[in-house]
């Protein structure tokens, strides 16, 4: 028998069926890739959103990964002491010339692997993303070498959909119309924290599942920089402070209109058991039920980006 927290995925998907049962399932394009710190959430990640792909049959995905086999930079050997003995001192100096040569392996190899990961997201060039109709940036970092930063916003002004989970907002910080197109970006998060998160719009198909509030035990909770109420449409926020309970208003996921495309970005999605409803996950916080409601969440999001599912109100 099902129980109540495995109906929220059925229940919000099925409320597209029938003005769009005869299209087409639409096209998305997953990016999972990271050119800064990189989420042990990820590989989860990628498994739940194929998994929504497949439950709800209303979109398709197809994956930029991660090239296999980034290296690692050498550690430096420690600075000798001033009053080392010439035994220290001729240790200290092969130390050094192992780091010297590993520093030169290691430049190498980081090269070959940036030109494998320029390859990978070669995708999100403009004749590549003309076969999708959206792309989620699933924990992205860093500054992505996408090939066509101008393409890549002007096919989403185009009517196409942006989704960005978590540390999407990490992403390109020096990139001010990336920025400006979803809406705000990453400036510091404290420890993880219990919060209840504020529902600004429960007739949306990303929060109508989720009452009046939604209190979420353990998570990573962003503040951001560049972001402006005034331009976004807020879905999910806190009344104070997550860490330190200064009160005020603290964004977490909000939609916003991008030319004739569509933006939804959440900021959650640190945890795995955020994301993974798995009852026998490892080192589980979060109950099942909010796992089942950080899917719906999602999805609603993806709906309602795609076109999915209407929404009253948006920006």
């Amino acid at each position: 028998m099902k129980t109540i927290a495995s109906l929220l995925i059925a229940s919000v998907a099925a409320t597209a069926l029938p003005a769009f049962a005869a299209d087409a399932p639409k096209k998305l394009l997953v990016v999972s890739t990271t050119a800064g710190f990189r989420h042990s959430s990820i590989p989860t990640a990628e498994k739940v959103i194929a998994e929504l792909a497949t439950q709800t049959g209303l979109f398709t995905v197809e994956f930029v990964q991660q090239p296999p086999g980034e290296p690692s930079a050498p550690r430096r050997p420690a600075p000798l002491r001033e009053n080392a003995t010439d035994e220290q001192k001729q240790a200290f100096q092969e130390q050094m010339r192992k780091y010297r040569e590993a520093e030169e392996n290691y430049r190498k190899a980081k090269a070959d692997w940036d030109q494998a990961l320029k390859q990978a997201l070669a995708r999100l060039s403009p004749d590549s993303l003309r076969n999708y109709d959206g792309v989620i940036f699933a924990n992205t970092t860093g500054d992505l070498p996408i090939p066509d930063k101008e393409g890549f916003l002007d096919w989403l002004r185009s009517g196409k959909a942006f989704i960005g989970m978590h540390s999407a907002s990490d992403t390109f910080a020096n990139w001010p119309e990336f920025i400006e197109m979803l809406g705000g970006h990453f400036q510091w998060h404290g420890q993880q924290v219990g919060v209840e998160c504020i529902n600004e719009d429960p007739v949306h198909p990303s929060t109508v599942h989720l009452g009046k509030s939604w209190a979420i035990p353990q998570e990573e909770i962003y503040l951001f920089r560049n972001y402006d109420r005034s331009r976004v449409h807020n879905l999910l926020s806190l009344d104070k402070h997550p860490n330190n309970g200064t009160p005020g208003h603290y964004p977490v996921s909000w939609t916003r209109e991008y030319g004739k495309g569509k933006v939804f970005y959440t900021s959650l999605g640190h945890r795995e058991d955020i994301w993974d409803a798995d009852p026998n996950l490892p080192n589980r916080r979060n109950p099942v039920e909010v796992s089942r409601a950080y899917q719906a969440h999602i999805l609603g999001g993806i709906k309602w980006a795609l076109g999915l599912a209407d929404s009253p109100a948006a920006m």
